[in-house]
């Protein structure tokens, strides 16, 4: 995995594709619990049959979550998790998907306090390979 390289080592166009994650009926109550978003679409069956969807999906902030958990951030490499940008969320993400993230950096800066600021396109997938999610992350890292 790149973010185990030192700043200066990382070329710009690695990529790495992280092991799979199940999403379950659990993962999506703690989430509502935690964050206090209890829509129905994700947490009322039958409210959420009459949708276009059909069933109850993660809440997006919920997949966000879990596809930056699956990326491993090297304790002492990494400062800060910096920021995230153009998110969407391109499909849905139902109850016993598996997803995965796949990672490629796109943009390496050097800032003039000495560390250096990596930005990563994300893609995140379910198992059958369709993209559910896409955003780009900036990761403050030691140099």
């Amino acid at each position: 995995m790149f973010l185990e390289m030192p700043f200066d080592d990382i070329a710009i166009g690695a990529c790495w594709t992280s092991r799979g994650r199940t999403i379950t009926e659990t993962d999506i109550v703690l989430f509502a619990g935690l964050s206090g978003d209890w829509f129905p679409l994700h947490t009322d069956r039958e409210y959420a049959a009459t949708t276009p969807f059909g069933a109850r999906i993660a809440h997006g902030m919920l997949v966000l979550s879990v596809a930056s958990g699956l990326i491993p951030l090297p304790v002492g490499r990494i400062v800060a998790f910096y920021g995230m940008d153009r998110v969407r969320f391109t499909r849905p993400v139902f109850i016993g998907d598996t997803i995965h993230a796949r990672a490629e950096v796109v943009e390496k800066t050097l800032r003039e306090d000495g560390r250096g600021l990596l930005t990563i396109f994300e893609e995140v997938r379910n198992q059958r390979q369709e993209t559910v999610a896409v955003f780009t992350a900036r990761i403050l890292m030691q140099r």
